[in-house]
């Protein structure tokens, strides 16, 4: 068995060196080339990415047996979809994600490992940065998960975990617990994490954490994090619908009950809700009635909810107040309110 399978969902990143430097990050890890795998999974790409990750494994597979696992769908399921099918062909003790835009330090995989066998934890994680060009210079630093959030996952940890359980592809993840507890992601959408992260942070016993931004994040136009529109926020409210279904078959409904509706409310709601009234071009009156409808309907009494009242923005509470009074009323009101930012701005 091999001690680390890294999964890389793949789909059109042949351009402007993305998929080249990310994979050469993954091979020029400090880690054994005989301790993991790479499972790189072209999720129907339409350029030259597939050709791309044949010259790879050809490349090493040779010098390196088994180094490189290519797989590649007829049809594209996203990047859950792509990670699942690397899920299905992963051999190694541990898991990790990696985004085929973004990459590794070299030694991330050998400090997790490590930290993994000196405090026998079954899921290990780090920060990233934020990073413009293909760089190993550190950008700005975004921490991921908190120190309270480790060690043996008591009630009260998992219950932080489950509210901010920080990105997937900084973590590494003990790989008989993600089939002991049949572990996947949504597929066939983006933001398939949002959901998956806090369902899976639940299974897990033991987090530690390495203090050290190990990840680089590539902020770019084609990111998905810098495209607009309503599709992906649609994404990003099935997600938190996924969460609640999610939680309801796997009986976990009533144990994490002011944590999923804060979950829930956060990110279907109010970070959609502000993000597309601040993003969107093209505003829809409907949008903002239907993001209203969908939190009432499940969380009526969301604004109670400690975590709400504890990390909600007073400037936030105070306009979702008005909107939960009167769409249009909101809708005028944060116009007037960001054409004076952007005065002053």
């Amino acid at each position: 068995m091999k001690r680390l399978s890294i999964i890389v969902p793949v789909y059109n990143m042949a351009g402007d060196n993305k998929l080249s430097f990310c994979m050469d990050s993954l091979i020029g890890q400090t880690l054994s080339k005989t301790e993991y795998e790479i499972i790189a999974v072209d999720d129907a790409s339409t350029d030259e990415s597939y050709s791309i990750l044949e010259a790879y494994r050809d490349k090493y597979n040779e010098e390196y047996p088994g180094l490189i696992k290519v797989l590649s769908h007829d049809s594209n399921k996203k990047q859950g979809g792509a990670r699942n099918t690397g899920l299905k062909n992963a051999t190694g003790e541990f898991v990790g994600f990696v985004d085929s835009d973004d990459w590794a330090s070299p030694d991330m995989y050998e400090k997790l490992i490590r930290r993994a066998d000196e405090t026998a934890a079954d899921m290990v994680g780090c920060d990233y940065t934020l990073v413009t060009e293909h760089t190993f210079k550190e950008g700005n630093t975004v921490k991921n998960n908190t120190l309270e959030q480790t060690g043996l996952l008591d009630e009260d940890r998992h219950k932080l975990l489950f509210i901010r359980p920080g990105s997937m592809v900084i973590k590494i993840y003990r790989r008989f617990v993600i089939e002991e507890n049949s572990l996947s992601f949504p597929e066939d959408m983006l933001y398939e994490d949002l959901s998956a992260g806090s369902i899976w942070s639940v299974f897990f016993r033991h987090f530690e954490k390495v203090e050290e931004p190990l990840y680089y994040y590539y902020q770019h136009e084609a990111s998905t994090v810098h495209k607009v529109d309503e599709e992906r926020f649609g994404y990003r409210k099935r997600a938190m619908e996924i969460l609640c279904e999610e939680c309801r078959s796997r009986g976990i409904s009533d144990t994490y009950a002011k944590e999923l509706e804060y979950r829930f409310t956060e990110l279907y709601y109010i970070n959609t809700l502000f993000s597309y009234m601040a993003e969107s071009r093209h505003k829809k009156l409907n949008f903002i009635r239907e993001l209203k409808r969908g939190v009432l309907e499940r969380f009526p009494e969301f604004r109670t909810n400690k975590y709400y009242m504890e990390y909600t923005k007073p400037e936030e509470k105070s306009f979702i107040d008005i909107h939960l009074k009167s769409d249009i009323y909101f809708y005028v009101m944060y116009e007037i309110k960001h054409f004076i930012w952007n005065i002053r701005k």
